[in-house]
């Protein structure tokens, strides 16, 4: 079975900083990209992040770039997303999600087979 879970979200003050965890299991993580998402209430789902976990290469919104920095842990199946100088903004549930390596970088959210149930992440002002 396919799993995703994420972890590591909580809750923050202004310019505090986060580290989210995306662990997965039952697919090779090799013939992934994995990506960040997140969606704040009555807002669409807005792309953070993709990491080819393979060769290693970033993918980065432009909106996204400078406070947040995507990792992988290929001995652990795991991905992460630092998160700095956090804004109430950045309030919302932070998804991972994987998507074939053809496909890396691709923000596009149809595009990934498997999803994680979210993390919450509250940023207070």
């Amino acid at each position: 079975e396919v799993q995703l879970v994420e972890s590591g979200g909580g809750l923050v003050q202004t310019g505090g900083s986060l580290r989210l965890s995306c662990a997965g299991a039952g697919f090779s993580f090799d013939d992934y990209a994995i990506g960040w998402f997140r969606q704040a209430p009555g807002k669409e789902r807005e792309a953070v992040s993709c990491i080819d976990v393979a060769d290693g290469h970033t993918y980065y919104p432009n909106s996204m770039k400078g406070r947040f920095t995507i990792s992988s842990d290929d001995a652990k199946n795991t991905v992460y997303l630092q998160m700095n100088s956090l804004k109430p903004e950045d309030t919302a549930v932070y998804y991972c999600a994987a998507i074939e390596r053809a496909y890396s970088g691709s923000f596009t959210p149809e595009l990934y087979d498997y999803w994680g149930q979210g993390t919450q992440v509250t940023v207070s002002s």
